[in-house]
């Protein structure tokens, strides 16, 4: 049975503790309706009796079918304008009705009154039976339009106390004598502004409640069917509950609790680094950095359960992916994301939907990041996790037997796939505060107008050649076995930057007649075959080369020797118990991706030598290479199955087949030097 080899250093689990504590801090402080229901299946549990009493609230559907009617009635406001009346007391008196001044004093009355009433202009009124604001000395109050006169009412009114005082004149000819049919107008004067304040402040008047139950009554019996009715009971008593029934047991079985719930959070997110890959706790900025986000969305979900629930999705947790895949590989990615929204589960009042939503949304964002990460096409990526999370959410409505949508959660959706893809630039900064290296990074390093490669190219352009062959090669095999492709791209093109300080030591650089070696012995030629590792890392680091990279200049010969001298200076006679100069001074791998560079490197450093490059051949040479640095003992710390080896192998092999496979010769035309 293998042994499992913790590690052992306490700045491992410090953070890890301190995490612990404040996941304690944030778990939710009161018990929780500890009932599961759904709408058309049986009650399975005791009779359940309120113990309290609590508000019945409305459904999704019905408050928002509220909210349209509301919005739909526009509820007209006109003031009451006392000028009118004064003006139309002066048009009067004004007037000359020559043999019928006795009629003034009752048309005077007659328009005060209308006037007390209001006279509103036809065209406001559409529809009788609505009704209208009507403030007067400051006070308003709703008001039927059939209690308010329209001009022709309000002279309809003034024709009918004329006549009923004077019944024995013809009042028409009258009105058209002495100018009366012009003596009204309208004194309800419409007003937009207020119009449309009241109508706005109409929906803050919308109750989310209907009536109440009262503590006592059956909320739900034993195997009672829930109905949508008594879903809706329910819900309203688990809000009530949720929120406002304090936690009436021990305080200390609470804490107790919440602190063994934090403390397997805790032991899941540590047990998920070590499996997945157990050097992270060696790679301490890449370590905290897993942690940060992790407490990031931990803080981020209590914040939003306490003050917000319906801003859940709207949250861009798919940021929990997109941070990590920059610098690690989708299996870890995948487990972290994992663990990183299981606090949603117990924080979250939909916890398990809200769950499954994200979960499924960011196990798609782990696959076409990679093909869609780039400028624009980045939206690609927010597109398709939006569809992705809508139809999770509609499968989630119509399990509850619902088939409208509500489109403010839709929207919300959007806006978090949105703020997934604009928040996506913070990666810079988390790139700086933990020095890591994203893929964006690499991207940019590998650009081979970068000022050391171009160095490179310049004084040691064999070696660059080499470097780019090697890459390609690399490319090749990384992909074969799932590696981290835009590393190892990098590292091939600057594992050979050394050789900038001493190009013609080395024999891809040599001038045709120039022989660097010839002067120096077997151990004077070792040494400086051997410096360009550390001349190397030297120059990449005074470049700002990440040092990731540099592991690779490290790594990329281990602590082999540099058998043509060894082999020379042995044969020579010299002393096998002196040979320690022969040797790099080097590291030996450690990952994959080292594996693949110091694979592909002699590899292809090798091939250039071979005069047939038949399949037997080119599979010997591979053959030869691989298992002489397995014999050789450098895989001992490198995290590399047999398998992926075996898969380097062949992936080698055909590439180097394929580059130099045999071309058709071009037959010459007949009659033609």
């Amino acid at each position: 049975m293998e042994k499992i080899n913790f590690p052992k250093k306490f700045k491992v689990y410090l953070p890890l503790i301190i995490i612990f504590l404040i996941l304690v801090a944030l778990m939710p402080r009161s018990s929780r309706f500890g009932y599961d229901y759904k709408k058309g299946t049986p009650w399975k549990y005791e009779t359940l009796i309120a113990q309290f009493d609590f508000p019945i609230l409305k459904t999704d559907e019905q408050y928002q079918r509220e909210l349209e009617n509301a919005g739909s009635r526009v509820i007209p406001y006109y003031r009451y304008d006392a000028k009118v009346a004064s003006k139309g007391a002066e048009r009067l008196s004004a007037l000359d009705m020559g043999a019928f001044d006795s009629f003034e004093n009752v048309v005077s009355e007659a328009i005060s009154d209308i006037y007390a009433v209001g006279v509103i202009s036809a065209s406001a009124v559409q529809d009788p039976d609505a009704v209208v604001y009507v403030q007067k000395d400051r006070r308003a109050a709703k008001v039927p339009l059939s209690e308010v006169y329209t001009l022709d009412q309000a002279y309809g009114i003034l024709k009918e106390r004329l006549s009923n005082s004077y019944q024995e004149h013809d009042f028409d000819s009258l009105y058209a004598a002495v100018g009366l049919d012009r003596i009204i107008e309208p004194n309800l004067v419409f007003d937009q502004q207020t119009t449309d304040l009241v109508h706005e402040e109409s929906y803050d008047h919308i109750s989310r409640t209907q009536g109440v139950v009262r503590s006592g009554l059956v909320v739900v019996s034993e195997g009672e069917m829930v109905t949508a009715e008594v879903e809706q009971l329910l819900d309203s008593y688990k809000a009530e509950y949720d929120a406002n029934v304090g936690y009436e047991g021990s305080r200390n079985i609470l804490w107790t609790g919440n602190a063994l719930i934090s403390f397997f959070l805790v032991l899941l997110l540590f047990l998920a680094l070590y499996y997945c890959n157990s050097g992270i706790f060696e790679e301490y900025n890449k370590y905290l950095y897993i942690l940060m986000v992790f407490l990031l969305s931990a803080v981020g979900t209590s914040m939003v359960a306490k003050t917000d629930p319906g801003l859940f999705y709207m949250m861009p947790f798919l940021l929990i992916v997109f941070y990590q895949l920059a610098f690690f590989s989708r299996r870890m990615v995948f487990s972290v994301y994992f663990i990183s929204l299981l606090p949603m589960l117990i924080m979250a009042p939909a916890g398990m939907e809200l769950f499954v939503i994200y979960l499924v949304a960011g196990t798609v964002g782990i696959l076409v990041f990679q093909y869609f990460n780039k400028g624009w096409l980045q939206f690609v990526t927010a597109l398709i996790l939006f569809v992705v999370m809508v139809a999770v959410w509609m499968a989630f409505r119509f399990a509850e037997g619902l088939t409208s949508a509500d489109y403010h959660t839709i929207l919300d959706i959007a806006l978090g796939a949105v703020l997934s893809v604009a928040g996506y630039p913070l990666i810079y900064l988390f790139e700086k505060i933990f020095r890591l290296v994203s893929t964006s990074k690499l991207v940019d390093l590998s650009d081979t107008s970068h000022p050391l490669l171009r160095m490179l190219a310049d004084k040691a352009p064999g070696t660059f050649q080499h470097s780019l062959q090697v890459m390609n090669l690399a490319d090749a095999v990384a992909r074969s076995i799932n590696a981290n492709v835009p590393l190892i791209r990098t590292a091939a093109l600057y594992h050979d930057v050394g050789k900038i300080a001493n190009p013609q030591c080395f024999t891809e650089n040599e001038t045709p007649g120039v022989r660097f070696h010839a002067e120096l012995t077997p151990k004077e030629s070792a040494q400086e075959i051997i410096r360009h590792v550390s001349d190397g890392v030297a120059l990449a680091q005074k470049h700002g080369i990440p040092e990731i990279i540099c592991d690779f200049i490290r790594t990329h010969h281990g602590t082999t020797s540099t058998a043509y001298f060894l082999n020379t200076y042995l044969n020579n006679g010299g002393n096998p118990e002196d040979v320690d100069a022969f040797y790099y001074d080097g590291v030996k791998p450690t990952t994959k991706e080292h594996v693949i560079l110091m694979f592909c490197d002699a590899v292809e450093a090798a091939s250039r030598s071979l005069k047939d490059y038949s399949m037997q051949n080119i599979s010997a040479l591979v053959d030869r290479i691989v298992d002489g640095k397995i014999a050789d003992g450098q895989l001992v710390d490198a995290d590399v199955t047999l398998r992926e080896i075996a898969t380097v192998k062949d992936t080698m092999k055909t590439y180097l087949q394929q580059m130099y496979h045999s071309r058709v010769a071009y037959p010459k035309r007949r009659g033609r030097a």
